[in-house]
């Protein structure tokens, strides 16, 4: 099993420690990059965003997707740094990565702390529960409603919606990566689990059997509105030149149609698209 901050290595790219060695070459993130050869990258292990596969190497759908933009800009490939989903934004801002390919959801919160990118797909939230859904729960207002456990990744935009739907801290069980989710609630530990329909729907194909079930995904509130579950890359507040050329590049594998083919062997559907002309700035208004 892999420790909580074990350093790893995609196939196809130099050690991290050469990235860092290599890193005092050029003056911006970017140029740094392309100077080593490698984008030091942020994820948690969550499938299908980001995570090590059989043979030891990382992939996923943003680390993919990333891999397809960065080629582009002349970055040849990822070091990946793996650590649980609430210390990807500290290890971004303390220079441990330098830039999240996890499937994070922008938020208004989130803004303050770290740059989008532009949306990059939506992945709205669903329920983990048992086989026929006996409790019923479909909304977390209908958690807030009952006495049932809820189990959600710790520092998740699952676990703010929980929150601002009026669950309390008691019935929350917090854990740090989807597989543990999986297992409280298959356990009884916890009555549901909260994630990204994306998410729940690859868990669960990988554990057949548990007596569990995917409920519809819905639309959360969070803090009086309507939020559009939006997921983007993120990058420290001050590195607009690796932003900015990251997003223009981005913007064209989603006009070409080349997001969709890099991203459907994970799952991803053309309803995962993001509406045409919404914005990071909407997505971080907090009105």
């Amino acid at each position: 099993m892999l420790s909580r901050r074990r350093l790893l290595t995609m196939a196809g790219t130099v050690p991290l420690a050469a990235a860092v060695a290599c890193s005092a070459e050029g003056d911006t993130t970017l140029e740094r990059a392309r100077n080593a050869g490698v984008l030091r990258v942020g994820l948690s292990g969550e499938r299908p965003y980001g995570y090590v596969d059989f043979d030891g190497g990382v992939t996923g759908a943003q680390p993919e997707m990333a891999r397809a933009v960065l080629a582009r800009l002349g970055v040849g490939g990822l070091a990946a740094v793996q650590v649980p989903f609430d210390r990807l934004i500290p290890g971004l801002q303390s220079g441990q990565s330098d830039m999240i390919t996890a499937g994070m959801t922008v938020t208004p919160r989130r803004c303050t702390e770290v740059a989008f990118s532009r949306p990059d797909f939506l992945a709205p939230p669903a329920f983990l529960v048992r086989e026929g859904n006996p409790r019923e729960i479909e909304t977390f207002e209908d958690v807030a409603r009952s006495d049932s456990r809820l189990a959600v990744l710790d520092g998740s935009i699952e676990q703010e919606y929980a929150q601002a739907a009026g669950v309390p801290e008691e019935q929350l069980v917090t854990v740090d990566d989807q597989r543990l989710l999986l297992r409280v609630v298959a356990d009884g530990d916890a009555t549901a689990g909260a994630l990204t329909a994306i998410s729940l729907r690859d868990v669960l194909s990988r554990n057949p059997g548990v007596g569990l079930e995917v409920t519809e995904p819905f639309q959360p509130s969070l803090g009086g509105r309507v939020p559009v579950p939006a997921g983007a890359f993120a990058v420290r507040s001050g590195d607009t030149e690796l932003l900015n050329a990251f997003d223009e590049e981005l913007a064209a594998l989603h006009r070409s149609g080349e997001w969709l083919r890099i991203t459907e062997p994970f799952g991803f559907t053309p309803s995962n698209l993001p509406p045409p002309g919404l914005t990071t700035a909407e997505l971080c208004n907090p009105g």
